[in-house]
């Protein structure tokens, strides 16, 4: 388990082989509740290559100074996330 924020990750390592590869990642809030998105990569086995980014958005909560996850979305493709940027612009537009 992860102490500070800075130390969670999505990647995954299974059978010597990474199969979630973290390419990058923002935090979005720190403190007892953390938010971080993640950008990453599924390791497809049939084909023996990482497939597309994908983008996943984690809560955290820590207690006895260790941060579980608690929540998370799956944001499922490239066309979803752009839905979400045009949707949040529009909304913070609006005054």
């Amino acid at each position: 388990m992860a102490e500070t924020v800075e130390e969670l990750t999505v990647t995954y390592e299974d059978g010597g082989i990474e199969t979630v590869k973290e390419l990058d990642k923002k935090v979005l809030s720190k403190g007892a509740w953390a938010t971080v998105i993640y950008k990453y990569q599924d390791w497809n086995r049939t084909k023996e290559e990482y497939g597309a980014d994908k983008f996943t958005i984690r809560r955290y909560q820590k207690r006895n100074g260790e941060y579980s996850q608690k929540s998370k979305f799956n944001i499922s493709s490239e066309k979803q996330a752009k839905e979400i940027i045009e949707a949040l612009q529009g909304w913070i537009g609006e005054d």
